[in-house]
């Protein structure tokens, strides 16, 4: 069965992300032949979450990484489709978050100007999860992020592997510092 690995980003993100390209790149090296895929996400949480069911029905044994936004997506798909997931820097409760944020937007890395709505903060609160499966979870967060509080997540995914790492930030800038730790959760330590 070839392996197949679905990134999943965050808010005004993209799959042009530092995070996507280190893991395309590790993953490519390490597992030649496997397959890495990183969505383009809609603004519209609904658009989004079928978009990667979409992608899960076609990769079921694929392994989930997702970071902020892209995080609570992985939870909400591991939760459905009993998946394994890494979760980096998740958010925990996306709609309390990003409620200030209803209007126009600029996506970081493409330019795209487009409207986040109340309607999509309630598509978010919508894909709650009311428990999670702490088996399905390795959690990465660093104390030091500057946009979600680490504690919450921490709290969150209770009784999932946890890697804790003092410091850093939202946008885990020492990712490939860590991907031995995903590559053994994804059971590929050692390709």
């Amino acid at each position: 069965m070839q392996t197949a690995l679905i990134y999943i980003h965050g808010f005004n993100s993209s799959p042009a992300s530092f995070k996507a390209r280190v893991l395309q790149a590790a993953l490519a090296e390490r597992v030649p032949g496997a397959t890495f895929l990183a969505p383009a996400l809609p603004p519209s949480p609904y658009a989004a979450t079928r978009l990667l069911e979409a992608l899960v029905f076609a990769h079921p044994q694929a392994i989930l990484v997702g970071s902020s936004l892209g995080g609570f997506y992985a939870g909400w798909l591991a939760e459905r489709h009993a998946m394994r997931a890494v979760l980096v820097n998740p958010a925990v409760r996306p709609y309390e978050l990003l409620h200030g944020h209803v209007g126009m937007q600029t996506n970081l890395y493409t330019g795209e100007h487009y409207e986040f709505t109340a309607a999509h903060v309630e598509e978010l609160r919508a894909l709650e999860q009311d428990r999670v499966t702490p088996a399905h979870y390795l959690l990465m967060v660093e104390t030091g992020d500057e946009v979600l509080d680490y504690r919450q997540a921490v709290a969150r995914y209770a009784g999932a592997q946890q890697y804790v790492i003092e410091g850093g930030d939202h946008g885990f800038g020492d990712f490939a510092d860590h991907l031995e730790v995903v590559f053994a959760f994804a059971g590929l330590a050692g390709r």
